[in-house]
């Protein structure tokens, strides 16, 4: 069978079920349920919440990782399916990351070079590295269950990128959480933790996949 009649017959298997975008958001809605309850169980919203909103640091921070969940998410939408992807929505993706660069770039020239280790390292870091993973479990099933029912024409690329959007939407509820507002913080504990839900995705995604 030629390729062209293969993902023809995967789209005509799927005719009577509910489109793709449907699914997925139901399934972002039933993944951020479960995520958002863990969070509120176990950790919660940091007690200083209502002086830290409004606060430069804080609100850079949850601007930058909700512009990855949504950029991220977005890509989820569209890789669900055997066409190109879109290279804009490959290209937004870059949007967050440059707006933390911006932002560190800004945080090295206002604060003395003295106190740079201790806002990178922070306080917080093992909670981060712990609670993003933990939290993305829920959207990253919930994507991936869709995506089978889908037609990704790679399912490691496609398992990478719903782990970048099940982390980076854990990385929001994270946020209001976490103490460490600082740039440097979020350049180095943020992205270990959402790389390795994304490499967690990537390898779940070629062996749950496959066509």
């Amino acid at each position: 069978m030629r390729t062209d009649d293969l993902v023809q017959a995967l789209v005509a298997d799927r005719a009577t079920a509910p489109p793709l975008g449907t699914q997925f958001a139901w399934a972002l809605a039933a993944g951020l349920v479960l995520s958002a309850a863990g969070f509120l169980l176990v950790l919660g919203p940091r007690p200083d919440i209502g002086g830290a909103v409004g606060t430069i640091r804080f609100d850079i921070k949850i601007v930058q990782v909700l512009l990855l969940a949504v950029t991220a998410f977005t890509l989820v939408l569209q890789i669900g399916r055997p066409t190109a992807v879109h290279r804009g929505r490959v290209a937004a993706l870059a949007i967050a990351p440059v707006l933390l660069l911006l932002a560190v770039g800004a945080e090295l020239m206002v604060v003395p070079a003295d106190r740079w280790p201790v806002r990178l390292v922070g306080t917080n870091s093992r909670v981060c590295l712990t609670a993003i993973p933990l939290m993305a479990l829920p959207l990253l099933a919930a994507f991936l269950i869709v995506l089978r029912r889908g037609a990704p024409a790679s399912g490691a690329v496609a398992g990478a990128v719903a782990g970048l959007a099940a982390s980076a939407a854990a990385a929001v509820l994270y946020a209001t959480h976490c103490p460490d507002d600082s740039p440097l913080f979020v350049a180095v504990w943020y992205p270990i933790a959402i790389g390795g839900v994304t490499l967690a995705g990537a390898l779940l995604g070629r062996f749950l996949l496959r066509w």
